[in-house]
């Protein structure tokens, strides 16, 4: 008899993660469970320290009889997530930690330790799916429930990566893997899902940046020029921002944005300013998801996104510069923009 597939799977100690062990158990795979503990500063009575997080999923391990590990990997964490994020901030960019977290930790170092344990796939919590096409090529399309897809995240895997990921989760909604978790009386069946960075928790990026990088007090000035207020430091706002500006007055103001030279947020006055809106961008570090495929739509209307959740917009790709059929609002620069055929991601950029 054919020996079960073995799978390592990534147990962050949510729900998700969780019945996907469920669902993997039931598909017949022989699972082993994995906690990647990538950053350890601050409160350990925090609700989401990792002591916490690894708990609850050494809870549920137990519970389905799986084995478990623990895999330290904060030191490459912070050398290839967490000082790129300061030095991008620092810059006057946004960068985005979640989908390094997923290119770097948990489909690169953690793929190597499934290598050392004799695991043919890794499996992860993700709102995501994959389809392998007669070629052997493997697809990744977003998950079923549109509130959750998280193919955003997913955005700089390789061929090679996504081919021997597996997302347990990817064609359910939220509730029926919370039924699934309920079924089978796991602990973590009603815990909430986690916010905040990746692998840090439930944090305020201002509050986790302010402990890091010195305020230094500058100048809010609109985009005519006019200086209407001051900032403690350009790194702590985002593009876009309205809430938080300290500005009176009834008129809206938004962040459009960040002058690193010299320490000015510059800000659009009211809904329609034209500064709020992009109708192209310039992407470099273009990945893609099957080598080759990408290029195929060049110059054709596809669709992209510029953040997390944003709806998937039409444009026009050639390589280099994104056309939109219709202004994008706060594209901001260090962002990650998403290339999609409808649900079928595939590949990505930085925004220039």
């Amino acid at each position: 008899m054919a020996s079960k597939p073995k799978v390592l799977l990534g147990m962050s100690g949510g729900v998700d993660s969780s019945v996907s062990a469920v669902l993997l158990l039931e598909q017949g795979y022989e699972v082993i469970g994995g906690f990647m503990k990538n950053w350890s500063d601050g409160d350990e009575g925090e609700e989401c320290s990792w002591r916490t997080e690894r708990r609850d999923a050494m809870r549920v391990a137990a519970q389905l009889g799986i084995p478990f590990h623990t895999f330290d990997f904060e030191e490459e964490y912070r050398r290839l997530v967490y000082e790129y994020m300061i030095a991008e901030y620092k810059a006057g960019r946004t960068p985005n930690p979640d989908v390094l977290c997923n290119k770097y930790m948990k489909f690169d170092l953690f793929m190597r330790e499934a290598d050392k344990l004799g695991c043919e796939f890794v499996a992860t919590g993700h709102y995501a799916r994959k389809v392998v096409d007669q070629t052997g090529a493997s697809h990744l399309l977003a998950g079923v429930d549109a509130n959750k897809d998280q193919s955003y995240f997913l955005c700089q895997l390789t061929q090679e990566q996504i081919s021997r990921a597996l997302f347990p989760v990817g064609d359910l909604e939220k509730p029926a893997v919370r039924e699934i978790a309920r079924k089978n009386n796991l602990v973590v069946a009603e815990k909430k899902d986690s916010q905040g960075i990746c692998f840090v928790g439930q944090v305020q990026m201002k509050d986790f940046l302010s402990e890091r990088i010195t305020q230094h007090e500058g100048n809010i000035i609109t985009t005519d020029g006019k200086v209407i207020g001051k900032h403690t430091g350009f790194e702590f706002y985002t593009i876009g921002q309205r809430e938080g500006l300290g500005i009176g007055g009834g008129t809206p103001f938004y962040v459009v944005e960040r002058r690193a030279d010299t320490n000015e947020v510059i800000v659009a006055v009211g809904d329609e300013d034209p500064a709020l809106f992009k109708s192209e961008l310039t992407a470099t570090n273009i990945t893609e998801t099957i080598p080759g495929n990408l290029e195929k739509y060049f110059g054709k209307k596809i669709q992209a996104r510029v953040r997390y959740r944003q709806p998937l917009a039409e444009c026009v790709f050639d390589g280099e510069r994104v056309l939109f059929t219709e202004p994008q609002r706060a594209v901001a620069p260090g962002q990650f923009v998403a290339f999609y055929d409808g649900e079928e991601l595939l590949g990505s950029g930085i925004i220039a």
